[in-house]
């Protein structure tokens, strides 16, 4: 089962030429979800060719510009197809009062359901059959939320000669031990899950965290992320205006990362000070406390692996 992230944007305060604003895509294989918003969204959606009428739900980090002005277009391009299913909207409060707002003033046709969430205690906002969707608390200027998807443990590897070692016969017995159910023999016998299978594996995390003043409790919500995507706004000379600022360094995202045991960093939401040369500063700051980090790009594409 596919797990990818798509870098739609990566820049912040304000759009460059070669930098949108922060936005990421997140594809398990028929669900989308979108994770912030912000100007220059639809571009990337259409350069990557991402089947964007099949985003199922949106992640709103925080009520600033930067971050959701891609948003209301997004929804007016939503009309444009034949949509049923409805849209969900999460995010602190006050985003339903931006999107009705919008919908409003521009006269937006809107032909499906929007589902607005409003988040006000930090916990598992999205359930589904085999992962969670996670909302935590970050510090900014305004309320702000990061996000983890967490995939369930997946069964343990099914070891066919145990099976039919132990008289289980080829057929569907097999499948329900693959699904965790036990199965009683002709003669008698109960067959565990466990007498025919290996240990469970866990499932895949991706964590998302923009925007937030450093704080060490940020490691333990994103503790063994896969993908770990964390604003990395300014270099390490300038945490002073980070803190007044309510940001991040590049080098303080790196210092979660290694706390967290995450397996690759991918910085995000840049400052326009940094011209694209120049974000090899933070690339390098990152690197020398995490050397897994990368810089994320505008379309880059992060696949996210099993283990094992």
């Amino acid at each position: 089962m596919n797990l990818e992230a798509f870098i739609l944007g990566c820049g912040g305060m304000m759009p460059l030429p070669r930098r949108h604003l922060t936005s990421v895509l997140l594809r398990r294989e028929g669900d989308l979800f979108l994770f912030d918003g912000g100007e220059g969204t639809q571009v990337s959606l259409r350069r990557l060719n991402l089947r964007w009428k099949k985003i199922s739900a949106i992640f709103v980090s925080h009520i600033h510009a930067d971050h959701v002005t891609g948003i209301p277009g997004l929804l007016m391009l939503s009309s444009q197809v034949d949509r049923s299913e409805p849209m969900y909207i999460y995010g602190p409060p006050r985003i339903g009062d931006y999107i009705e707002m919008s919908r409003r003033i521009l006269d937006m046709y809107i032909n499906y359901e929007i589902i607005v969430k409003e988040i006000t205690e930090p916990g598992i906002i999205y359930k589904a059959k085999d992962f969670t969707i996670r909302a935590f608390r970050l510090r900014h200027t305004k309320n702000c939320f990061g996000y983890t998807l967490e995939e369930y443990d997946r069964p343990g590897e099914f070891y066919p000669e145990k099976a039919k070692n132990l008289g289980v016969p080829v057929g569907p017995l097999w499948g329900k031990l693959q699904r965790g159910e036990p199965v009683a023999l002709n003669g008698g016998n109960i067959i565990e899950p466990h007498d025919v299978m290996g240990a469970a594996r866990r499932g895949r995390k991706f964590s998302f965290v923009t925007d937030s003043l450093y704080f060490p409790e940020i490691a333990g919500e994103v503790k063994n992320s896969d993908l770990f995507v964390c604003e990395g706004m300014f270099e390490n000379a300038l945490e002073e205006d980070a803190r007044e600022k309510k940001h991040m360094t590049a080098l303080q995202a790196a210092v979660i990362a290694r706390a967290a045991c995450v397996k690759k960093l991918a910085l995000i939401h840049y400052s326009p000070r940094y011209a694209d040369a120049e974000l090899r500063i933070l690339l390098e700051e990152a690197q020398s406390i995490f050397p897994d980090t990368e810089l994320s790009r505008d379309r880059m594409i992060f696949p996210i692996e099993f283990e094992g």
